[in-house]
């Protein structure tokens, strides 16, 4: 079992997100998750700098794995590109580096004026992507025309010595599905061993990876302030978060999510006992490793905390040694 750190890039200015990675590896965090977003969820967050950027800044700072959580390589950036992008990552991260991608959110993807596809239709360009991303980083000329994609007479130059894994995150049953066919893992923010299964059944036993959100903080109570005034989206139901196209319109169904509701669905406050439980669903779930995020300003704190107790809790309960 491997515990890493979850940059947010919503959340943080390039500086912090630096500042974070380095701190993180010195409290003992196996690896980080860094997510890819246009757009933050809501003007609260306040950030959103370019996950490409941040990859290579952040691997002249630390040494640890990184993998995008998740990028999208269908709409906003072509997947032609994403490889190329993708591939300097992990010559600048000595080949730690995992390509985490998914199907995306019309926040972030809707910005170029493209039509938001059906669930289905995103899928079929997912996988239609993959084929493009793993046939370029062969290091040969590739030309490509498919129902979504054209690459014509394309070569990247600049290659890692072996190409990085793709991970695929699936939130139901069909892109599980689908991550169990192309990808070399899965990714869940969820703590589900039904979907974990059914990843693991249909891959062949591959790694998955899930991550989640705390807000360390002095007491429960302001905790839960930060949390609810910053992630009251993380409580939106269903497939809006798919389907909404602005921080906006986020904030706007955000005030349907009480802050109880916010309390509840999080750890909030100091109690290190309530973290080290807090990773415990994940576990159980059957993932392989699991990336914790803190929400607000206190992730010095919480990062400190971490290295001098969850995480040899963590790894003292799991077996896993240092």
């Amino acid at each position: 079992m491997r515990f890493g750190y979850f940059l947010s890039c919503e959340e943080f200015t390039p500086q912090q997100l630096v500042e974070q990675a380095r701190l993180a590896e010195e409290a003992g965090f196996d690896a980080l998750w860094i997510s890819d977003h246009y757009h933050p969820w809501n003007d609260n967050q306040g950030e959103s700098p370019f996950v490409w950027s941040m990859i290579g800044a952040i691997s002249q700072a630390c040494s640890l794995p990184v993998t995008t959580a998740v990028t999208c390589p269908t709409v906003r950036i072509h997947p032609a590109v994403i490889a190329q992008a993708a591939a300097t990552s992990a010559v600048l991260l000595d080949g730690k580096f995992i390509l985490g991608i998914g199907s995306g959110e019309a926040l972030n993807e809707h910005i170029l004026g493209d039509a938001w596809p059906t669930a289905d239709v995103r899928l079929a360009m997912l996988e239609e992507a993959v084929t493009v991303i793993r046939a370029l980083w062969t290091g040969e000329t590739v030309t490509h025309s498919g129902p979504f994609y054209t690459v014509d007479t394309a070569r990247i130059y600049t290659l890692p010595d072996q190409p990085p894994p793709i991970y695929v995150s699936g939130f139901g049953p069909k892109a599980t599905e689908l991550a169990a066919e192309i990808g070399d893992g899965y990714i869940n923010t969820a703590p589900s061993q039904e979907l974990v299964s059914q990843f693991k059944e249909g891959s062949g036993g591959k790694p998955a990876q899930a991550g989640f959100k705390v807000c360390w903080a002095g007491t429960e109570d302001e905790g839960a302030d930060i949390a609810h005034r910053l992630w009251a989206n993380a409580g939106v139901p269903g497939e809006l978060a798919q389907v909404l196209p602005s921080p906006h319109h986020f904030e706007q169904v955000s005030t349907l999510v009480t802050k109880e509701m916010t309390r509840d669905s999080a750890v909030c406050g100091p109690d290190v006992e309530r973290h080290v439980d807090a990773f415990a669903p994940y576990v159980d779930a059957g993932y392989d490793e699991v990336y914790v995020s803190n929400m607000g300003p206190n992730y010095q704190q919480m990062l400190q905390a971490y290295g001098e107790k969850v995480l040899p809790a963590l790894r003292s309960s799991n077996g896993s040694g240092a």
